[in-house]
């Protein structure tokens, strides 16, 4: 096949939000190394780092990929290192990104890749985010181990904090697309993927899912100190961005429990007040602002409904009404694409505000395993095929 019949298609990618405040947030002499599965073969690869929620530049001393042979470990005969403008160090500026040089690399469907970044000097650790679904994880180490086929066990460790890297981009056939799943901690979890799986048995390699998802974000607000900044920026701010995937078809958003669930008042807690609490009409209007966004980048839109939350620490009647009237509005619309009703997937027929037996996590809110399974399960084979 002629290069002009390939493009490039964002075959993994994850969103970019703020890490939690520590008194250790540099960190110097740091590798880090993430294992990525694609499930779209291609000839070349690029990657993008993020540092748009740094306050600071960030400098990466040195870049490579390389076929894992599982967990930590590489081959060493694909090691590939990466240069940014010919150079084999870059520097991102605070809020800034950058796309390394495109390598030619072979990719096979459904092969995982492995990422290696070090940063040398001391770096602000503040561009990250939690992904905690089965198919995510990765490492750091102490020194310059990017080559190294295996991390020291003794200099390293696992995280599930992806910091910086946001896309891996391939050079793909041109009729591979990409949905991209949009949401908060839910989707920060396992569906996606599952769902990655499933399009990949579905689509024969065609079809790459990727996940934008940042625990504790709501549509509306963001929180402006350091208590809570880390559940990350408002979707007004989020959506716009996130959705810029290379030949990215349709998004799927799943988002704004938490505007629900947040707001207790400032006799509970000073930074929560009541004045957070939407109503389902605010709701509303924020998830049509999304999906004109998402039609001015051509994408098709579809909508999850929320899960129920009977249970949730700070459960309350009126919690559960303002979700059912968002919901049965995501339902009916007629100015999105579709609606995947997850929330009746996985509630409870005979008390729709709770989980089914067996769907529910332990804290009401985020789903059980077997839950996550039924909401890649039920997304239309249109969708991902």
């Amino acid at each position: 096949m002629h290069i002009e019949e390939k493009k490039f298609v964002t075959a993994w990618g994850n969103a970019t939000s703020v890490a939690e405040r520590r008194p250790e947030n540099y960190a110097k002499s740091l590798t880090l190394r993430y294992p990525c599965r694609i499930f779209i073969s291609g000839e070349a690869i690029r990657i993008k780092l993020d540092n748009f929620c740094g306050t600071e530049p960030i400098t990466v001393s040195a870049a490579s990929i390389a076929v894992s042979a599982g967990n930590d470990t590489i081959l060493p005969n694909t090691i590939t290192k990466l240069t940014f403008n010919s150079k084999e160090s870059v520097t991102i500026p605070a809020g800034a990104s950058v796309l390394s040089d495109t390598v030619s690399f072979t990719i096979k469907a459904g092969e995982t890749i492995a990422v290696s970044l070090y940063f040398e000097d001391y770096t602000l650790m503040r561009s990250g985010i939690l992904i905690t679904g089965p198919l995510s994880g990765g490492y750091f180490a102490v020194g310059n181990q990017t080559e190294n086929p295996s991390l020291n066990p003794d200099t390293s460790k696992r995280t599930n904090m992806y910091y910086f890297l946001t896309d891996i981009e391939v050079m793909a056939d041109s009729d591979c697309k990409t949905l991209i799943c949009y949401g908060d901690s839910i989707t920060a979890q396992a569906w996606p993927d599952y769902l990655m799986e499933r399009a990949f048995r579905l689509s024969g390699g065609k079809r790459a899912v990727i996940r934008r998802a940042a625990c504790g974000t709501r549509i509306l607000r963001q929180y402006d100190n350091i208590t809570y900044d880390s559940y990350g920026i408002k979707g007004a701010v989020r959506f716009p961005r996130e959705i810029l995937a290379q030949n990215a078809d349709a998004v799927l958003i799943q988002h704004g429990i938490n505007d629900i669930i947040h707001p207790v008042g400032t006799d509970v807690n000073p930074f929560r007040p009541w004045s957070d609490l939407p109503s389902a009409q605010e709701m509303i209007d924020g998830l049509r602002r999304y999906i004109e966004i998402a039609r001015e980048h051509g994408l098709s839109v579809y909508l999850g409904t929320l899960l129920p939350i009977e249970g949730w620490r700070t459960y309350a009647p009126f919690r559960d009404t303002l979700r059912c009237e968002v919901n049965d509005w995501m339902r009916t619309t007629d100015e999105a694409d579709g609606c995947i009703d997850f929330a009746q997937a996985v509630s409870n027929p005979e008390n729709p505000a709770a989980f089914a037996e067996g769907f529910d996590s332990g804290d009401h809110l985020h789903p059980s395993l077997a839950a996550y399974r039924k909401m890649a399960e039920i997304i239309p084979e249109t969708l991902i095929s």
